[in-house]
């Protein structure tokens, strides 16, 4: 298990864009189960909607890149470097997300080979997926 701190170690990312609270079980370079909590002091429900709150599907996404990230990130070989989008494929969205809501969020690494890499990734709500995707990446030395 990874905490906030151990996160931030890992990844770029800081408040508003840190999408993962904790890391609950990593198995480096073949996946990661991450936990976000979701809350209405979250500030992305002052714009989204503020009558009717629902958690962006694209945060959404960004959360099971992240997960995905650590898998990765987390390995001797890319300690240190970036991992950067290249490609969102048959993403899709069941079940809006509410403040309260527990996400778990799955992100299993299908390929990787010369820095270019292949995860499926889920997001699950009280054990139902709420959102899955299939993405792609770069490692990179540095940020572009």
């Amino acid at each position: 298990m990874l905490d906030s701190n151990q996160i931030k170690d890992i990844l770029p990312h800081r408040q508003p864009m840190s999408m993962i609270d904790r890391v609950l079980e990593i198995k480096e370079g073949e996946y990661a189960i991450g936990l976000k909590n979701i809350s209405v002091a979250d500030p992305i429900f002052n714009g989204h909607f503020p009558d009717f709150h629902i958690y962006p599907g694209v945060l959404l996404v960004e959360s099971m890149a992240q997960v995905g990230a650590v898998a990765i990130l987390s390995t001797e070989e890319y300690k240190g470097k970036y991992a950067y989008f290249a490609g969102i494929e048959k993403a899709k969205f069941k079940k809006p997300v509410r403040p309260g809501d527990q996400l778990i969020i799955e992100s299993k690494l299908i390929k990787m080979r010369h820095g270019l890499g292949y995860a499926e990734a889920t997001c699950k709500v009280d054990d139902k997926i709420v959102a899955s995707a299939k993405l792609s990446f770069v490692i990179a030395d540095k940020l572009a």
